[in-house]
């Protein structure tokens, strides 16, 4: 039980990590939690496309209705609609069965106990209790309900405030990856006037399109030679549950996180001087020095959903980006959605007037390297306290792992949550630049150092 508990959610790879058993036993922890702590036991629940989903939704809904929840089953859905279904119902609790953007032999769950994201303490107290097969008999229920109409409404409505006349007019190529947004997202943004093309638009659990993982950029191969050949001036993908989003330009290159950011900072923050604006600790530099210059205030955030979401909630942010592909916004109430994000960037396009390919050629860049992951079998402690100790405490951040800040970049070394590993990642304002940051930051550990590739 206790490896399918990860940092933010539950997953694991299906039949071997995570059985339904498994999933009966957290749904039953679900109901017994929420009623110890005084809380409705009405809980809200979803699936992805996945081939595991059906089952593993079932024996959810076992655990759950067997201890006395009264259940609103969405069927098979988008995270997207399953957050929009819990605000507009306020449904106070809710479990999306998915691996979002996981490899298709995986699954898992999503979780929601209160109005803030699922805190650590709240999965261990989960996980004892379903290791413990805890459960409370009582008579519970299930409710089907669709919710796609209700959702179709909201985002003509904020394709109406989003997107000025001119964006009708450009072409669009849209990838949900054969996942969850596979049959609606091209519809939804066709009802809204505008002009679609289509990959990977059947739903199939096997994804047999492309990886679910859009943020790879090898992974959006496809979808750069259909925007080529449609004459397209956006690229779309999602993962395989629709939250994060990527994008391509109209040469068919992908879009850095990094460069989506900041084209949405400039859409978004001159309106509200002042706005504060999350990224978490692997964006670019680019990003927070971009939010500054339009009159905005960067707040750094450890990368994860429930981490991001949190921050933006408690600080009334304006939106915020992770490196990730998940983009976070006020109006959503902390949510991301990577389809009304589409929108926003598309909005933004058509008013810049310009290809997006010279909007984000235009824009900073800093030489940053992906993530290097070290396996490290050892502690990771004293190595990232000896990293940490090497530099003057203001250079120093521990928000997640160690993230030292030199004059022209960073450095970064994280552990893993789920492997014996190290993730690094270094950023300077010039190929140089990142080269001397990497030498700097990993002088006090020549080990570390030698492991690297």
């Amino acid at each position: 039980m206790h490896s399918i508990f990860k940092a933010c959610d539950i997953r694991g790879l299906y039949g071997q990590e995570l059985t339904e058993e498994k999933v009966r036993r957290v749904g039953a922890a679900v109901a017994v939690l929420l009623r110890r702590r005084g809380r409705e036991v009405r809980v809200l629940v979803g699936g992805d496309v996945r081939l595991s989903t059906p089952s593993l939704k079932a024996a959810l809904l076992e655990g759950l209705t067997g201890s006395g929840a009264a259940c609103v089953d969405l069927g098979t859905v988008p995270t997207p609609l399953f957050y929009f279904a819990r605000r507009r119902l306020g449904v106070p609790a809710g479990v999306m069965v998915t691996a979002s953007h996981n490899a298709a032999p995986h699954n898992g769950l999503k979780l929601v106990l209160g109005e803030l994201p699922v805190t650590g303490e709240e999965l261990s107290e989960l996980r004892a209790l379903a290791a413990a097969n805890c459960h409370e008999p009582a008579p519970g229920s299930v409710t089907s309900l669709s919710i796609e109409k209700d959702y179709s409404d909201f985002l003509l409505g904020a394709a109406d405030e989003l997107l000025p006349p001119e964006a009708r007019r450009l072409r669009l190529v849209v990838d949900p990856g054969n996942g969850s947004w596979a049959g609606l997202a091209g519809r939804l943004l066709r009802d809204a006037g505008c002009q679609v093309g289509l990959l990977n638009d059947v739903a199939d659990g096997r994804f047999p399109g492309r990886d679910p993982n859009p943020s790879v950029p090898t992974h959006l191969a496809g979808l750069g030679a259909r925007v080529v050949a449609e004459g397209a001036a956006l690229g779309i993908a999602f993962d395989g549950d629709g939250d994060r989003v990527a994008f391509a330009d109209d040469r068919g290159r992908p879009v850095s996180s990094d460069a989506a950011a900041m084209l949405l900072v400039r859409a978004l923050v001159p309106s509200e001087p002042g706005a504060r604006v999350v990224h978490d600790i692997k964006c670019s530099q680019a990003v927070a020095d971009e939010i500054r210059r339009c009159g905005g205030v960067p707040l750094m955030e450890r990368s994860g959903h429930t981490f991001i979401k949190t921050r933006v909630l408690v600080e009334g942010a304006l939106f915020a980006p992770e490196a990730s592909g998940h983009y976070f916004f006020r109006v959503l109430e902390g949510g991301d959605d990577g389809l009304y994000c589409a929108l926003v960037l598309l909005g933004a396009l058509a008013r810049a007037g310009q290809p997006l390919s010279t909007l984000v050629d235009a824009l900073p860049r800093y030489a940053t390297t992906p993530d290097i992951r070290v396996r490290y079998p050892g502690d990771p402690a004293p190595l990232l306290e000896r990293i940490a100790a090497a530099f003057p405490p203001d250079q120093v951040s521990r928000l997640d792992g160690v993230r030292v800040q030199f004059r022209d970049g960073w450095g970064l070394a994280r552990p893993s949550v789920t492997e014996a590993a190290l993730t690094l990642r270094f950023e300077g304002r010039t190929e140089p630049a990142r080269a001397a940051v990497q030498a700097a930051f990993l002088a006090p550990v020549p080990e570390l150092a030698a492991l690297l590739p």
